[in-house]
């Protein structure tokens, strides 16, 4: 299993505008992606209602995690998503 960690870098965090694009993202991937908070659950990352009840700001770090053929590049594009302003854009 690929396992990657990322900082929020979206002012907004993980809301609106950037889980938005970031759902988008995972949606396209060739493997399931999840999400969690430091401490928290293993979380769907490709679900808008995961994103929302995980709460991460900016600044929050995340580990996403997923497993298959391009796991590793599927998780690279992500963290280089997430650690992105995506409010600036």
């Amino acid at each position: 299993m690929a396992e990657r960690t990322a900082t929020i870098a979206s002012s907004s965090g993980l809301h609106a505008r950037p889980a938005k694009l970031f759902v988008k993202a995972v949606q396209e991937k060739p493997v399931p992606v999840t999400i969690a908070a430091e401490g928290g659950p293993d979380l769907n990352a490709g679900s808008i209602l995961s994103l929302m009840g995980l709460g991460a700001s900016k600044g929050t770090v995340v580990t996403l995690k997923a497993d298959g053929e391009g796991a590793e590049q599927a998780l690279d594009e992500l963290v280089a998503l997430l650690e992105t302003d995506l409010d600036a854009e």
